[in-house]
């Protein structure tokens, strides 16, 4: 679990408490805090009290969206820290168009995941 800098901040629209995930999910607010900490989902402590939030563009009404634990591994595997994920996550990409984050929820995976494995070499 990461702070982030003002900057990655902004890049995220939407953040979401654990508690807010885990009535989304149906699922215990431990069971969210183990998906964090499986790699999952990515949360950061920000705020004034500094919750553990995580962006709520990672949640699709009442599931994770799809092929992000495998893009997240992929950039972990790269070297990524929490902190580069989000922000290459939610930087806009023209190619994509739009951001990695953004290509995940519209079910364009592969070609995330294309370039997450590309960043590596």
């Amino acid at each position: 679990m990461t702070e982030i800098d003002a900057k990655t901040d902004a890049l995220v629209p939407d953040w979401l408490h654990l508690p807010d995930i885990a009535d989304m999910l149906d699922v215990q607010v431990t069971r969210v805090r183990q998906l964090v900490k499986e790699g999952q989902l990515i949360a950061v402590r920000r705020g004034e009290n500094r919750t553990l939030q995580v962006p709520a563009a990672f949640i699709d009404g009442d599931k994770v969206v799809k092929g992000l634990s495998g893009t997240l591994t992929l950039l972990k595997d790269d070297g990524y820290s929490d902190e580069e994920m989000l922000e290459w996550l939610f930087t806009p990409d023209p190619t994509l168009p739009g951001t990695p984050a953004q290509a995940l929820s519209e079910n364009r995976g592969t070609e995330v995941k294309r370039r997450a494995q590309a960043l590596a070499v």
